[in-house]
């Protein structure tokens, strides 16, 4: 079972942070797009977005029981880095993107101004990503 486990923790990573490479490319198109394909842009982002906060649950689920299973206590090092990371990032998910988003669908908006936010929230949440994928895999002795 561990291992199993173990690949459904690795596939939901890779499912939490793979989508949100698509949405580099799209960031520049969304500051001429107009109407429907703004839209376009725009539910791609929310998609993306959802997707990455259920596929998270699985993610922490899997952890939760391979943490259990392996017998990793909570004041590993590495282990508790990647939940005071994973507590920050819920916090700057819940107000990085879907304000964002809301705002840019409403007519009155500085769309160059919504747009940049949303390329920093990207960037800044790809990095965040990429730091507990860093701290899972590496596993470094932080204390």
């Amino acid at each position: 079972m561990y291992p199993w486990l173990v690949f459904i923790h690795a596939v939901s990573a890779m499912v939490a942070i793979g989508p949100f490479f698509v949405l580099i490319p799209m960031l520049s198109k969304m500051r001429q797009a107009e109407g429907t394909l703004l839209s376009a842009y725009l539910d791609s982002f929310h998609f993306t977005v959802r997707l990455s906060k259920h596929t998270g649950h699985v993610l922490v689920g899997s952890g939760l029981l391979l943490m259990w299973l392996g017998g990793w206590p909570w004041t590993t090092p590495w282990v508790a880095g990647t939940f005071i990371v994973l507590i920050a990032s819920l916090f700057f998910m819940a107000r990085a993107f879907s304000p964002t988003i809301r705002r840019l669908r409403q007519p009155d908006h500085d769309r160059g101004q919504l747009v940049n936010k949303l390329s920093r929230a990207l960037y800044m949440y790809m990095f965040v990503l990429f730091l507990m994928l860093y701290l899972m895999i590496m596993k470094p002795a932080l204390w």
